[in-house]
């Protein structure tokens, strides 16, 4: 487990009051014409640089050598609606998958669990044969008890890509609840809430800081000298659970798998030898980079599953800059983006951002973030 230095902070030091009509329900368009707060942490404790721009203006202000960071996980079609049936009696059920566990078998949260127990067989779509696509069954292997709560394992009638394409066919993306619970999903939300360089299927939501990046913008940067490398981590539903507990060093991460290819690790330590900086785009790159990260800062090949828990007190290794949305309040990510910049600092934006009217969550604003002076400081922080 990575080591961490930290800090004694409750639930309620991650609080703040956001108005319901700051919540982005459509993104920008275009997707780069987002508003970008930067924001530089002063020295001591004083009063943070911030300064206004939009997501377009990235490339000055980053510097030719440096290499941004992205996670090319594609979002999968994981809400699906469908019927129990047991004993001749039907139900009506919805689930998420969230983990594969085999080329038939997934593991998925079931709302209401309550209905749900091994054995119990699952109908969804219409009926008709699999060859048009229009139905899919599952039998529930497990229903765990405890832990996140409604989780279910199932194994599907079909396998392997034929079994992609029925959920692909007949699933929904999954918008976060702050945006589904508002309004209908809409076909445009299969691409909005797409990266354009999404590539490996297996997430549940988007890398959304990703969501502001357009092919101009791409040239722009290229033009400019900057980099960009691609690595995998598939964001499972945990990203969005609340934190319960007032002591926050006692919350579970839920795992998330994820892969930095051996030629992605080596391109991005010759940056920093080059004397350029690692940004990351998104809290999910950060997560995956400090996993990754060994104790002098050299970013190791990865595959496998993280839980890492960045909070403050945690000393960062791999990133340099941090590309991120404006995150819910006491959320993990807020925790996250308070240990890079610091707390106070990112108090300060968050009220900036709110009082210049900028977009929060999924679908809104951005800002790019610089660290506090001492959060690469020491050798504690991530680990492979």
């Amino acid at each position: 487990m990575p080591s961490r230095r930290t800090e004694t902070l409750g639930l309620d030091a991650f609080d703040y009051h956001l108005p319901s009509d700051r919540i982005a329900l459509h993104p920008a368009r275009p997707r780069d014409a987002a508003r970008l707060l930067h924001v530089v942490p002063a020295p001591a404790g004083g009063p943070p640089r911030l300064a206004d721009h939009r997501v377009r203006d990235l490339p000055a202000l980053l510097q030719p050598g440096d290499a941004l960071v992205f996670n090319d996980t594609r979002v999968i079609a994981a809400e699906l609606k469908g019927e129990r049936v047991r004993d001749g009696r039907r139900a009506r059920v919805a689930i998420t998958l969230f983990r594969r566990e085999g080329p038939a078998e997934w593991r998925a949260f079931a709302r209401p669990a309550k209905r749900l127990k091994a054995g119990d067989v699952l109908h969804f779509g219409q009926g008709g044969s699999m060859c048009g696509l229009g139905r899919l069954d599952a039998r529930v292997l497990a229903r765990a008890e405890g832990g996140m709560g409604g989780e279910v394992r199932l194994a599907f009638d079909l396998s392997g890509p034929v079994l992609d394409e029925a959920i692909a066919a007949l699933g929904r993306m999954p918008l976060p609840p702050y945006i589904a619970a508002r309004r209908q999903v809409t076909g445009e939300d299969a691409r909005d809430y797409q990266t354009i360089f999404a590539r490996r299927e297996g997430a549940v939501a988007a890398p959304t800081a990703g969501l502001h990046f357009t092919e101009a913008l791409f040239a722009a940067l290229e033009r400019r000298g900057i980099a960009r490398r691609f690595i995998t981590l598939h964001v499972g539903p945990g990203t969005f659970l609340p934190v319960k507990s007032d002591d926050i060093s006692q919350h579970a991460m839920h795992a998330e798998w994820g892969e930095i290819a051996p030629e992605t690790a080596e391109a991005l330590n010759g940056v920093r030898r080059r004397g350029g900086r690692i940004v990351a785009v998104g809290t999910t790159v950060a997560r995956l980079l400090e996993t990754a990260a060994r104790a002098g800062g050299e970013i190791a090949p990865f595959s496998g599953e993280t839980d890492i828990f960045i909070r403050p007190g945690f000393r960062f290794r791999a990133v340099d800059l941090l590309i991120t949305n404006f995150h819910l309040p006491r959320s993990t990510l807020l925790m996250l983006v308070a240990a890079f910049s610091g707390l106070e600092t990112i108090k300060a934006a968050y009220a900036h951002a709110m009082a210049a009217g900028y977009r929060f969550y999924s679908y809104g604003d951005a800002c790019l973030l610089e660290p506090q002076p001492d959060a690469g400081d020491g050798d504690e922080g991530g680990g492979a």
